[in-house]
């Protein structure tokens, strides 16, 4: 079938991307789902860093790709060994597929799953193959799902199955920003009740890292971030206090007001200066926890000695540690209940068309989520 998708050629162009268009939205043919594949009707599509980290060169991947990751849709057709999903039913994009079959899948670690880390790094869907092209020229896939597309084919391992009383736009942001920001608050750090937290970098993970604290019962919750506005945002969802990443006092601004610092401190930009800015206000015995994608070739020091005398902890999380079949349908009913009110993150709302204005929006920093409507 013929489908219009938003297709990333080259990587690097100048910003304002509105003017230099490194993103065109084309007509591409999608082929049917194979074994263990699925058609999807994407209704709703989120704008992520993960997205600009690939448009900008932070994140190298092959090109041309079909972007797009945290979404949602409608199941419109399964392909064969698929019996748990049907037409109709409503879905969450994950970015990770699980193969069920490696070590970290069988020891239930399936954030870690090593196919599925080899075949969105290759710009496959989990069984290697291609369903997207152009004139007979491969459109590699964006970290399996590639949801910036009227429809796309995924594989059956990269969809939750959800309720269908919450809308698309909401049910979009439980499969990046949420598992991952929330996620890393209960699966990675552990959190215990009481707790101070600190967020640096108030993006659509770190907002809801924020959430996350809040519904667990963070007793002071810090945010840090360049823009004020987000700042002002963060107060108004609930932090306790607020500072300036710029300032160039900040880590001894918030270890004074902290006593000491916070028991855990969470990095969400994917910047190295943001991330010894959380390290440095983490207090004796607490944790730095990091869901930042930098460059890989990014290097990030510390006093050594640290780790030791002050038993600091520095942790990766990668989509929130989370087993997304246990975790979205947990997190989604924290939201009905009113304890996770991830709809304050929906900041704006564009179509397919606008989408390189919209990545100019999040480059700025401007808007906790951008949403597509398809």
């Amino acid at each position: 079938m013929e489908v219009r998708s938003a297709i990333l050629r080259r990587s690097e162009a100048p910003i304002p991307y509105a003017e230099s268009r490194p993103i065109q939205i084309e007509k591409v043919t999608l082929d049917p789902p194979g074994y263990e594949e699925v058609l999807v009707k994407i209704k709703a599509a989120s704008l992520c860093h993960s997205d600009l980290s690939v448009i900008d060169g932070t994140r190298p991947r092959p090109l041309p790709m079909a972007l797009g990751h945290e979404a949602s849709g409608i199941v419109e057709k399964v392909g064969d060994g698929v019996t748990d999903l049907q037409p109709g039913d409503h879905v969450v994009c994950i970015f990770v597929p699980s193969c069920g079959d490696c070590l970290p899948c069988r020891e239930g670690r399936p954030a870690l799953c090593e196919k599925g880390a080899k075949t969105n790094k290759a710009g496959t869907l989990l069984n290697g193959g291609i369903r997207i092209h152009s004139n007979n020229e491969p459109i590699y896939h964006h970290i399996g799902v590639s949801a910036f597309s009227e429809y796309t084919v995924v594989s059956r391992h990269s969809l939750i199955k959800v309720d269908k009383d919450i809308s698309f736009e909401e049910l979009a942001l439980f499969g990046c920003a949420i598992i991952t920001g929330v996620g890393a608050v209960v699966n990675t750090a552990q959190f215990k009740l009481g707790q101070t937290v600190a967020v640096v970098g108030l993006c659509g993970v770190g907002l809801s890292a924020m959430l996350g604290a809040i519904a667990a019962g963070a007793s002071q919750i810090v945010a840090v971030d360049i823009n004020e506005e987000k700042l002002k945002f963060a107060k108004e969802l609930g932090a306790t206090h607020t500072f300036n990443l710029t300032s160039p006092d900040v880590v001894e601004q918030i270890r004074n007001e902290l006593n000491g610092g916070v028991d855990i401190a969470f990095e969400t930009a994917g910047v190295v200066s943001a991330l010894e800015v959380a390290y440095n206000i983490t207090k004796r015995g607490g944790k730095t926890v990091t869901t930042g994608l930098p460059h890989p070739e990014s290097k990030f020091s510390f006093p050594y000695v640290s780790l030791t005398t002050e038993e600091k902890t520095l942790k990766g999380s990668y989509i929130g540690s989370s087993v997304p079949h246990r975790d979205i349908p947990n997190f989604i009913q924290l939201y009905k209940q009113g304890r996770l009110p991830v709809n304050k993150l929906m900041a704006k709302f564009i179509s397919l068309d606008e989408i390189n204005e919209g990545f100019d929006e999040l480059a700025k920093g401007n808007y906790s989520r951008i949403i597509i409507r398809m």
